[in-house]
């Protein structure tokens, strides 16, 4: 039975990270090098697909590359594929599982994919160290293009990359500034969410693009379509963060609320001002109180609106894709991706 195009990027992805994470692969710095690797779901318990995740991002870049290089007379006349772009690939992942690292110490998560964070293994100092690792290789990573594209297509891809990487800190800048503040309302969330979620997956769009040498209009809708998709990805997982199950997210569906996260659907019942906000302004949720106080933000329509704006900027990440004229296998994968990312169960 033949590979789809989805298993090969997959497998090509995955060999691409483990050697860019191997230059710290030192006889001094093991111990840190398989750090890195347990972060990376490779190594330590639970290893193995659960903990890698579903590599979402870098397949993006791919399967952009590739519809993007169909019919192209550019990619056509230098022999590019989009193999030659999975080194920019791999930096996406590098990124997003930076900011991971990064996230855990500062939300004080225990757990990430069903598995004890880096920092309650490692510590706080170490688990900082992994993350800034992480960012370092990435930006190696995604210099190697140089092996197969010319010098200006590899600083435009590294120029979106590292201006996804400002919106990504002015996002978790806003998210955390916000834990303080009681005065919230739903406008206050998109730009929050526009750098925390949708700026990595637009990245992954847009350099897709570029290197797949798509013409601006057609790299606009793609950037537009990884946008969108990121806002939809996490208005679901706010759902998910407080009414998911927690055998199927890998995290407590419970520390949103304990936590005192401003979600959408928490926003939403703020604005109301009823009972749910009373409640939520009197201060910390404890665990117990968790299944009362999540159904009344239900009963007061917090989830319904999320619901329906995850489905508005569903809609707006289609009709960006269906713009940029997605073609062949890689443009069929990218759809189907698309609508089980934007539908998804966990």
């Amino acid at each position: 039975m033949s590979k789809t195009i989805q298993q090969t990027m997959f497998e090509a992805v995955e060999e691409e990270l483990k050697r860019q994470v191997a230059r710290l692969d030192q006889p001094r710095t093991k111990p840190f090098h398989e750090m890195l690797t347990y972060h990376m779901g490779w190594t330590g318990e639970g290893a193995g697909p659960n903990a890698t995740g579903k590599r979402i991002r870098p397949l993006m870049v791919l399967l952009t590359v590739a519809t993007s290089l169909i019919d192209d007379e550019v990619s056509k006349s230098n022999s590019i594929n989009w193999l030659h772009a999975v080194s920019a690939a791999a930096s996406i992942e590098l990124i997003h599982n930076f900011s991971l690292a990064h996230d855990d110490i500062q939300d004080n998560s225990e757990l990430r994919r069903g598995r004890k964070t880096l920092w309650v293994k490692w510590g706080s100092p170490m688990a900082i160290n992994v993350g800034d690792a992480l960012f370092v290789i990435a930006n190696q990573s995604i210099l190697d293009l140089a092996k197969h594209y010319p010098a200006e297509i590899v600083v435009r891809a590294a120029g979106i990359l590292n201006n996804s990487c400002l919106e990504l800190t002015q996002g978790q800048y806003l998210d955390m500034s916000y834990e303080e503040r009681t005065d919230l309302a739903i406008d206050d969330y998109w730009p929050m969410i526009g750098g925390k979620t949708s700026s990595l997956l637009s990245a992954c769009t847009h350099i897709g693009a570029v290197l797949g040498y798509a013409k601006e209009e057609r790299a606009e809708a793609f950037r537009q379509f990884g946008y969108h998709l990121g806002l939809a990805f996490q208005v679901q997982d706010d759902i998910l963060g407080i009414w998911g199950d927690e055998s199927v997210t890998g995290k407590s569906a419970a520390s949103d609320l304990v936590e005192g996260k401003n979600s959408l659907p928490v926003l939403y019942a703020l604005e109301k001002n009823g009972r749910f906000a009373e409640r939520w302004r009197r201060g910390p949720i404890s665990q117990e109180e968790v299944g009362a106080v999540a159904a009344l933000l239900e009963e007061e329509g917090g989830r319904a609106y999320a619901e329906k704006m995850s489905e508005a900027e569903t809609q707006k990440a289609l009709e960006f894709l269906d713009r940029a004229q997605p073609q062949g296998e890689a443009g069929r994968t990218m759809l189907e991706m698309a609508n089980k990312l934007l539908k998804r169960n966990q």
